[in-house]
């Protein structure tokens, strides 16, 4: 047994029902921790959902959804973003095959493709604000920039985790804790894809109806 049993309990018998495998191995807790970091994620994303679905129509007789989204615009994001998340895709099968080249090309590819759908955004942001519709100005509006800025927020960060992966991966090569952070990685940005589908379904599709 690898645990220390007090003495006093084992004249008693009262031993300890515990296992002899040890811990388990830090592969698997760090991939425990950070679903659960996504699921809180999701569970953030869900409640700003939720809040712009209940506020989409107050716009207290300001500019509204189908005043001021570009569908063209949303649709070039959710073309630069799903294909990041293609070339994620790609980089993840070169980190199992250990391929330095094909990781570096994947990464180089989606962090070019998430850099253009955050210039985007941004371009987005400024438009809007710069005839009226800022935050402030409605509720809408506030719920369009929490959640969509929020995302953005998501989307900026994971490219500045991509960029610290690679300089680990230059220097370190694929050692087990830099393989399992890409994939962590991974994880993260198809969990940003399939929010923006999201969005862009619920915001912008259900924003220009009438």
């Amino acid at each position: 047994m690898n645990v220390m049993v007090d003495a006093k309990a084992v004249r008693t018998g009262e031993l300890l029902d515990v296992s002899e495998g040890g811990p388990a191995p830090k592969r698997i807790i760090a991939g425990f921790g950070f679903w659960i970091f996504l699921l809180s994620d999701i569970v953030m994303f869900s409640a700003l959902f939720a809040s712009y679905a209940v506020l989409a129509k107050a716009s207290a007789g300001g500019p509204t959804g189908a005043q001021l989204f570009d569908l063209r615009n949303a649709a070039m994001e959710t073309t630069f973003l799903l294909l990041s998340s293609y070339s994620c895709g790609l980089m993840s099968l070169a980190i199992n095959s250990r391929h330095t080249l094909g990781t570096s090309f994947g990464a180089v590819v989606t962090f070019l493709l998430g850099a253009a759908f955050l210039n985007l955004e941004l371009r987005e942001f400024q438009d809007m604000i710069a005839v009226g519709a800022s935050p402030q100005r409605s509720a809408f509006l506030s719920a369009f920039f929490t959640l969509v800025g929020c995302h953005g927020l998501h989307v900026a960060i994971g490219l500045a985790w991509l960029v610290l992966m690679m300089v680990q991966l230059s220097i370190r090569g694929f050692r087990q804790v830099v393989v399992r952070r890409l994939h962590c990685f991974s994880l993260f940005w198809h969990a940003l894809d399939i929010i923006w589908v999201l969005i862009f379904t619920i915001v912008y599709l259900m924003g220009v109806l009438p």
